[in-house]
C-alpha cells in the first residue's frame, strides 16, 4: 500500500509515518516546515523529519507547499496513493488573524487541492481529513455548566459525554481558524458525499503526544511540559484557568484513521479527542505536571480569554465507537504527560 501523509514532520503526521512505515507500508510524506513560518523557531519541525529518516526504513520525503496545485498534482501522477492522511495546516486559533489570506490558503485551498487530485488521479483511495472541534465555534460554551474548585465542567446529565457531531458549526463565533477549517471540512464531506469517495473528517480536541514541537499559540500539554522543564512562566487566558480540554495520544488518532480505513464511508464526520476520561483543565494539567517533574510550574494569568474559545469541551466519542467498536482509548492522560516529560527532558538535555 502506497500512503500519502502531509503535514508528516508534524505531531499526527508523523505517528502516522511511523505507524504505516513499521507495518511494511511506502510512504510518501508532504511537508514544507511551514510551522517554523507560523511559529519561529520554537515550531521547527526539522528535528522530526531527521528523527523520521533515521528510523524508518521506506519513507520518502517531499518539500511540496500544499497551496501550489501544481506540484500536488505532479505528485499524484507520480504515484499511486490507496491512502490519504491530510495533516498539514495553519493550526492556530490566535496566529491566524495575523495571517488571514495565508491561513486560509493552506487549511481551506490545500485541502481542495488534495481533494481534488485525490479525485482525478486515485478516486478508490480512502482519505482522511485531520480537521478540529473549532469547526463548532463558541456554539460549545451553551452548553449549561458549573463551576467547581478547579475546572468548569457540564451541569446536566444528559451532557455528560461531551459535544457531539449534531453541534451547529455556523451562526457563532470561530476565529479565522475555525472559519478556514470549517470550509476545508465541508469541502472534505461535500466530496466524500457527491463524488461518493471514500473521506473520512475528524474533529479533533487537543491532539497530543512526545513528537509535538508546542508553541504558546498551539500546542497545550507539550508547550506546557516545555514551559515547565526550562522554568519559563506559562500564560492562561481567562476563564480562571478553570477551561477544560480533553486530550488524546497521537497513537490513537491513527488507530481511529485505521478503522476508518478498514470500513470507510462516504463524507463521514466524527469528533476525536480523549474523551471525559482523558480530559483536564489547566489548573488540574498543572498539579499532573509537577508531580511528574517535581517543581513547581511558573504561571501567570491574563484576564482576557482568547477570541472564540471554548470554556468546557469534552468530545463526545460515542458516534466512533460505534461505527468503529474495536477502536478504543489505550493511553491514559497521566502516562501521555509522563511520555511528553521524557521527551522534553530528553530534548532540553541535549540543548
Amino acid at each position: 500500500m502506497q500512503v500519502l501523509v502531509t503535514g508528516s514532520s508534524g505531531l499526527i503526521g508523523s505517528e502516522a509515518v511511523e505507524y504505516y512505515d513499521r507495518e511494511g507500508h511506502q510512504v510518501i510524506g508532504v511537508d514544507n516546515n511551514m510551522r517554523a513560518e507560523f511559529f519561529g523557531t520554537q515550531g521547527d519541525t526539522t528535528w522530526n523529519l531527521k528523527r523520521l529518516k533515521e528510523i524508518t526504513g521506506s519513507f520518502e520525503h517531499h518539500h511540496i507547499d500544499i497551496r501550489d496545485r501544481q506540484s500536488i498534482f505532479e505528485l499524484f501522477e507520480a504515484k499511486t496513493f490507496d491512502l490519504i492522511i491530510h495533516c498539514a495546516a495553519q493550526p492556530s486559533h490566535d496566529k491566524a488573524c495575523q495571517i488571514p489570506l495565508l491561513d486560509f490558503e493552506v487549511n481551506a485551498l490545500g485541502t481542495v487541492n488534495l481533494l481534488e487530485a485525490t479525485r482525478q488521479y486515485c478516486p478508490e483511495a480512502v482519505f482522511i481529513h485531520m480537521s478540529t472541534n473549532k469547526v463548532y465555534g463558541d456554539a460549545p460554551n451553551e452548553v449549561p455548566r458549573v463551576e467547581l474548585e478547579k475546572r468548569y465542567d457540564y451541569a446536566l446529565p444528559e451532557d455528560y459525554n461531551g459535544i457531539s457531531e449534531n453541534c451547529r458549526i455556523d451562526r457563532c463565533l470561530h476565529s479565522l481558524f475555525g472559519a478556514s477549517k470549517t470550509a476545508a471540512d465541508v469541502a472534505a464531506q461535500e466530496y466524500g458525499r457527491y463524488f461518493g469517495m471514500k473521506v473520512g473528517i475528524f474533529r479533533g480536541g487537543c491532539l497530543t503526544g512526545p513528537s509535538h514541537s508546542g508553541v504558546e499559540l498551539h500546542g497545550f500539554l507539550s508547550y506546557l511540559v516545555k514551559v515547565a522543564i526550562t522554568g519559563r512562566t506559562y500564560k492562561v487566558f481567562g476563564y480562571k484557568g478553570k477551561q477544560v480540554r480533553d486530550n488524546i495520544h497521537s497513537f490513537d488518532v491513527i488507530q481511529s484513521f485505521e478503522a476508518f480505513r478498514h470500513n470507510p464511508r462516504s463524507g463521514e464526520v466524527y469528533n476525536l479527542g480523549g474523551g471525559r476520561e482523558n480530559s483536564v483543565s489547566i489548573l488540574e494539567a498543572f498539579d499532573i505536571v509537577e508531580d511528574l517533574i517535581g517543581k513547581k510550574v511558573n504561571w501567570s494569568y491574563v484576564d482576557q480569554n482568547r477570541i472564540g474559545d471554548h470554556i468546557c469541551y469534552i468530545s463526545d466519542l460515542g458516534k466512533l465507537k460505534n461505527h468503529f467498536p474495536e477502536w478504543k482509548i489505550t493511553r491514559s492522560l497521566r502516562d501521555t504527560l509522563a511520555e511528553i516529560v521524557a521527551a522534553e527532558q530528553a530534548q532540553y538535555a541535549n540543548v
